[in-house]
């Protein structure tokens, strides 16, 4: 493996940066891999954590992305990139087994792996580095990034990859207790498995992973388990291939050039198609049902259509208020154990404050994510990673569109393409051709 750069401490230099990135998920540190080899470019990239890590809370055994390895952090810009899962696997001495394997599907322990071995042997990465305020001198044109170190850095462009934090509904925002939003699953799970009685709350391929994890044991610990979903059935992952097309240019043109409200509106009926559970480990959680059924009923239930209402804790257990939305009656369920597998949402970093005039939200009091993903009053100074799929759909979560978007932010701060951005790849037509075609 090759030795890891030094990450004590940024570059000494009276120049401002190019370009520097606040937090180090997938989507900016494959920019940051994709910006290493340019001289043109002198790019910073921060991070609070003391390393790379991306939803260690949900390394269960086996558990794998949901997308292919090409949707690494560079090879879909530059499939000849030192950074690539290949050159990881090469490495790390199992390429051939990953050959052989015949698994397109990257487990989640080796990617995040993988992002590690990457960031160390970058120059321009910075982790245990907070950011704590951004502040604009009109003068100079220039950023001031400012650390909770009192550091201080200056840069023409910023490009926020901060992330999703975990979502707690409001139901149980005062909620006392050791509940848990599932991602400190891993961390928890030995507290959990001693209860009683453990309800999972939420839907999507986190929530289906756990719930399998915990029913594969149930009988070892003998708790009830429980499963709240107010989606109307357990919605499979949509991948099929015409499908697909819509994580292209073509889409984002298209749907970036709807009405706000439109947008919205399909950005609510879209969730399937990236935040559904794949379809194979569905089929798992009905077997394993199945086979513990054959000795006798199972101490679990599966409860769709119901929405959670409220939540109370009291002598260490939980009473939640439920609703079952078709039918429109509410009911209660006691637990020990509670599991918010909730999602993530978007909140505005407040180190921002200072500069929020400068910032663009659309009626929504989200960002007006521009084509070219900048956020900015002059379209080309501050940036986001993620947190646009009300903008660019579902391009905006899906790690194979990464490296297409760090090639489209890179070429907007050269004013050329130092890695081809491709403009058209989908055999369909999302939009309605111009007067009459035959």
């Amino acid at each position: 493996m090759s030795e890891p750069r030094d990450h004590s401490g940024p570059r000494e230099t009276n120049e401002p940066y190019d370009l520097i990135g606040i937090g180090l998920g997938p989507f900016n540190l494959g920019l940051a891999c994709l910006t290493e080899p340019l001289d043109e470019l002198n790019a910073l990239f921060l991070d609070a954590k003391p390393d790379f890590d991306w939803h260690s809370g949900m390394f269960l055994e086996g558990a794998h992305l949901q997308t292919p390895f090409m949707s690494d952090l560079v090879t879909l810009a530059d499939p000849t990139s030192p950074y690539s899962f290949l050159k990881y696997l090469k490495e790390s001495g199992r390429l051939y087994s990953f050959y052989i394997r015949e698994n397109f599907y990257p487990l989640r322990t080796e990617y995040n792996d993988y992002c590690r071995w990457a960031a160390d042997q970058l120059t321009s990465v910075r982790f245990s580095t907070t950011v704590t305020e951004v502040t604009y001198d009109s003068g100079a044109e220039l950023y001031t990034v400012t650390t909770a170190a009192r550091d201080t850095f200056r840069t023409r462009h910023l490009v926020l990859g901060t992330g999703t934090p975990p979502h707690i509904p409001e139901a149980c925002a005062d909620l006392g207790g050791d509940f848990i939003h599932n991602s400190r699953y891993v961390q928890s799970k030995q507290e959990l498995q001693a209860k009683e009685s453990i309800t999972l709350v939420g839907s999507g391929q986190s929530a289906a992973e756990i719930y399998l994890d915990l029913l594969s044991e149930i009988d070892t610990y003998g708790y009830r388990l429980n499963w709240v979903t107010r989606s109307p059935r357990f919605f499979p992952l949509e991948y099929t291939k015409l499908t697909l097309e819509m994580t292209s240019p073509e889409y984002i043109d298209y749907f970036r050039s709807l009405p706000e409200e439109t947008r919205y509106r399909l950005e609510g009926s879209q969730k399937g198609l990236f935040k559904g559970i794949d379809g194979d480990l569905v089929d798992a959680i009905f077997d394993l049902l199945y086979e513990k059924n054959v000795k006798g009923p199972v101490p679990t239930r599966l409860m769709t259509n119901t929405a959670l209402t409220s939540a109370a804790y009291e002598d260490g257990a939980y009473l939640l208020g439920l609703r079952q939305e078709e039918q429109g009656e509410e009911f209660a369920l006691r637990t020990d154990g509670l599991i918010l597998a909730t999602g993530y949402r978007y909140r505005v970093p407040e180190f921002l404050d200072p500069i929020r005039e400068r910032l663009v939200f659309d009626g929504h009091g989200r960002f007006d994510v521009a084509r070219n993903y900048s956020i900015d009053t002059t379209g080309r100074g501050v940036f986001l990673q993620n947190a646009g799929a009300h903008t660019h759909s579902i391009t905006s979560p899906d790690l194979g569109m990464g490296a297409y978007r760090n090639s489209y932010i890179i070429a907007e701060l050269l004013g050329r393409e130092a890695y081809p951005v491709e403009k058209a790849i989908a055999f369909q037509e999302f939009a309605a051709p111009k007067g009459t075609v035959s």
